[in-house]
């Protein structure tokens, strides 16, 4: 296979074989051949200057195939195929793909020219970063990779297969573009017609190790691609086919549970559950992105208030309008604590804020040094708003002035949220530890290791700890944190346990929502989603309420495990939903606020906002407070 096109500046240093053209050499008396880009074995790939444009230098790249062989018939077998390349590209319009120029057959080669791309790939760039890309800046290249890849699959009459998609086939030119590369292996698809496997191990998915591929095939590679940019773990090293065993969140935190469930939905081993093509795996990595909302965003050094007027809203909120706004510095995916008038959130530009309740105004904001997504907790009798941050602490923060009053350090990440009970508060950590501290003087008591991050909020009874684990298990602790029981799931527990006459429902990334007897941890039944399972239960009426990355809020029978209704948004649903009142609120990542009837299921009002919501509502007298990563804290009449 053809290498593909490198930076000018670090050209291979590989020695030219004795059929690669030397530079000066010059093909059809117009390009002279100034470098060698790539040899391969069935061809090179050198950097030309086009001699028409005598007063400019203007380069080309030339792609050449080598046509050596004896039989008259796999001559003209190989040269057809360079020939379908050729047309097939040149038959192309997109900015992401090289325009082709040229094509000549000679009698043992032939050339084709194309457009010079004087970029980097993909590969090169990770080489030369230390440490992690910047997220939105892989959400970036996802969406024109997968913007280019979904042009060629929807080509007619049949949609066109790249068939290897991974970094070193993806440049970023030097206007900061993204522009696919090496399309020697791309092909025609056609349903019925197998093919050799061709692709890159590691990459490739799973049905071209038998000779198929489809669009769903290239939506793997994606995957496969993205893992590697976000995690810095190359797939040819790992054994196939075991994305599963690295979460991408467990390497790297700074990536959101979003985006990692759109990327662990691409690498699906079953072609069926994955995207069907790129276009739709686009249209979900852009509902990620933050949109521009209509109108000023006011905002303060400390974050600002700001009411919402009556034509503004009634265009997105369809008739509902919010009590108030409040702007934050970035993102908010905290849920909110409400207690004696002040609301409590985190956002990710590191602060914790303590809003007015009644008018919205800001009261104090505390600063940690990383982003806060774990929720916060107030005791009461302490006078203090207890929460994580992905800092590696663990915050006590007096309620009237916002001042620290003890943290506890943890060696990773906090965005368990913490569960007050019998004095002491305990919240888990990516460190793979169950910590208990005491709220009064924020010493740790004990701690139980799980050996596996622990993102879930821990359920505490008048006896027991229960908790999920990353690892899939849920385990039972007694109040000295002594092991009761575990189960173990297929998949990450992250969403946090709940209890209801007897039992504790939760759910998986296994797609599976769990209902287990409370006191010996045996599985009572299981209901099977679509997708896995981010979001936490709540129970109201004798069902439990709980959403999917399959995009429905679910009502399940809390006895049977049957299902009463289910209920379908526009994108994953990774917020976990809030009963009251005879109704369910919930976000939904399609970047609304939803409110149905708990009984029926039948909507009874949504409000936009201006960016996805995987945050959960809290309802208070009537309100429901809930953020968005739009930056805004919203305050909706329920």
């Amino acid at each position: 296979m053809v290498e593909t096109q490198k930076f000018p500046s670090n050209l291979p240093e590989r020695p030219a074989g004795e059929n690669t053209l030397q530079p000066g050499a010059v093909l059809q008396n117009r390009y002279r051949i100034t470098g060698v880009i790539g040899v391969g074995g069935m061809g090179s790939v050198y950097q030309a200057r086009d001699l028409h444009f005598p007063n400019v230098t203007r380069y080309v790249a030339v792609k050449e195939m080598f046509n050596l062989s004896t039989d008259p018939s796999m001559r003209e077998m190989a040269l057809k195929t360079f020939e379908r390349e050729s047309d097939m590209l040149a038959s192309l319009n997109h900015p992401a793909i090289p325009e082709i120029y040229d094509y000549f057959p000679s009698k043992t080669r032939a050339y084709l020219v194309m457009e010079y791309i004087n970029g980097r790939d993909l590969e090169a760039i990770m080489t030369a970063t230390e440490g992690f890309l910047p997220v939105e800046t892989v959400l970036k290249w996802a969406i024109a990779l997968c913007d280019v890849l979904g042009y060629l699959h929807l080509q007619k009459p049949e949609p066109i297969i790249f068939r290897d998609v991974k970094p070193s086939n993806i440049m970023i030119d030097q206007h900061g573009q993204l522009r696919l590369v090496d399309f020697g292996i791309a092909k025609v698809f056609h349903p019925d017609q197998k093919h050799t496997m061709i692709g890159t191990e590691g990459y490739s998915a799973p049905e071209q190790y038998r000779g198929e591929a489809s669009p769903a095939s290239d939506v793997y590679g994606i995957g496969a691609t993205l893992h590697h940019l976000l995690t810095r773990r190359d797939p040819r090293l790992e054994p196939p086919f075991t994305f599963a065993e690295r979460p991408i969140r467990e390497i790297n935190p700074e990536v959101s549970s979003e985006f990692e469930n759109i990327v662990m939905t691409a690498l699906e081993f079953e072609v069926e559950n994955r995207y069907p093509n790129a276009a739709a795996m686009k249209d979900a990595l852009e509902a990620l992105q933050r949109p521009v909302f209509g109108g000023a965003r006011p905002s303060t050094e400390a974050g600002g208030a700001s009411r919402a007027s009556e034509t503004t809203w009634e265009a997105v909120g369809e008739g509902v309008k919010p009590l108030w706004v409040f702007t934050c510095e970035d993102e908010v995916r905290s849920t909110a604590a409400v207690h004696r008038g002040t609301l409590y959130v985190g956002a990710l530009d590191n602060n914790l804020y303590a809003i007015n309740i009644q008018d919205a105004s800001f009261k104090w904001k505390f600063p940690t040094t990383r982003p806060v997504v774990s929720s916060p907790v107030v005791a009461e009798e302490e006078n203090v708003v207890l929460f994580g941050s992905l800092d590696h602490n663990f915050y006590a923060v007096d309620t009237r002035l916002g001042e620290e009053v003890w943290r506890v350090e943890t060696q990773g990440p906090v965005q368990s949220s913490a569960r007050l009970a019998h004095g002491h508060v305990f919240f888990g950590s990516d460190d793979g530890q169950l910590y208990a501290v005491r709220v009064s003087h924020g010493r740790v008591q004990w701690t139980w290791d799980g050996h596996v991050a622990i993102r879930s909020r821990p359920l505490i009874t008048s006896e027991q700890i229960i908790v999920g684990l990353e690892s899939g298990e849920v385990v039972s602790l007694d109040l000295s944190g002594s092991l009761v029981w575990r189960f173990k799931a297929k998949r990450a527990v992250s969403s946090s346990p709940l209890e209801y006459e007897g039992l504790v429902f939760f759910g998986s990334r296994d797609w599976q929502v769990y209902a287990l007897d409370l006191t010996r941890g045996w599985k009572v039944w299981e209901f099977r989603t679509t997708k896995p399972v981010l979001s936490s239960p709540a129970v109201g009426e004798e069902k439990v309420f709980i959403g999917s990355v399959d995009g429905h809020l679910y009502a399940i029978d809390a006895y049977s495990g049957k299902e009463r209704w289910r209920f379908k948004t526009e994108n994953q649903v990774t917020s976990s939903p809030a009963y009251f009142n005879g109704a369910v609120y919930f976000g939904g990542v399609d970047g609304y606020v939803y409110s149905l009837e708990a009984k029926t299921g039948q909507l009874r009002w949504r409000f936009k906002t201006g960016g996805p919501i995987p945050a959960s509502p809290v309802v208070h007298d009537g309100v429901v407070y809930i953020g968005s990563m739009d930056h805004r804290v919203y305050a909706l009449k329920a």
